[in-house]
């Protein structure tokens, strides 16, 4: 185990699921030479090169229509879009194509791409506060994670790249200086399973993201 921040959490996860598979590249705006809004990515094209870690133009339609079509193509494309408030911009391709395609194909075309967004930060006016993951976890076809640790950040965001299906992974903003203890060796976080933070019999809270402390 190592202390480690939720923002190296989640590069940790990307550096390895690049070196694990090759078929797993990033894009978005300014993921490359600057490092990511958040500095999530920072390091990862020196380390990679301009091919698997894509700058790209502020264009959310573009980025998500790329990974959409990369994803279908055979690749693992993580994309990036540097607030959920801009993800309305891709509305389209991600309600109407990754979401739908699995069943517009009966069954017979996957879409493995995730879409990773910060969200939740609050104080950056009104367009760059807003929280939609109501909105998409709504959606048939979709998955919506919103990791609460860095130990859950980094073993969920494992798992969606390595799932095969489309998923909207939103990390609260206010979470990224956040510290806490990550494995040193591989492992995932499966969707679907809780993780019981204190056992008791007299009543149930469920919570999420930045709300679990």
């Amino acid at each position: 185990m190592a202390e480690k921040t939720y923002r190296d959490a989640i590069k940790e996860a990307l550096r390895e699921e690049m070196k694990r598979d090759e078929r797993v590249f990033i894009l978005g705006e300014e993921v490359g030479v600057w490092g990511g809004t958040y500095a999530v990515t920072r390091g990862l094209y020196d380390e990679f090169g301009g091919k698997r870690v894509r700058d790209t133009p502020i264009a959310e339609s573009v980025i998500v229509g790329a990974a959409v079509g990369a994803a279908m193509g055979g690749l693992r494309p993580v994309a990036e879009l540097m607030t959920i408030n801009f993800s309305l911009v891709a509305i389209d391709q991600i309600v109407n194509n990754a979401a739908k395609i699995h069943y517009m194909f009966g069954g017979q075309m996957r879409v493995p791409v995730v879409i990773r967004t910060p969200a939740g930060w609050g104080q950056l006016a009104a367009t760059h506060s807003q929280s939609f993951e109501a909105w998409y976890a709504s959606l048939p076809g979709l998955i919506v994670a919103m990791p609460g640790t860095p130990y859950d950040a980094k073993g969920m965001l494992k798992h969606a790249i390595r799932c095969g299906n489309p998923v909207m992974f939103i990390e609260h903003a206010r979470l990224y200086g956040m510290t806490g203890e990550v494995p040193d060796g591989d492992y995932t976080v499966p969707f679907g399973k809780s993780d019981v933070k204190r056992a008791g019999k007299d009543v149930t809270l469920v919570s999420y993201s930045r709300m679990l402390h």
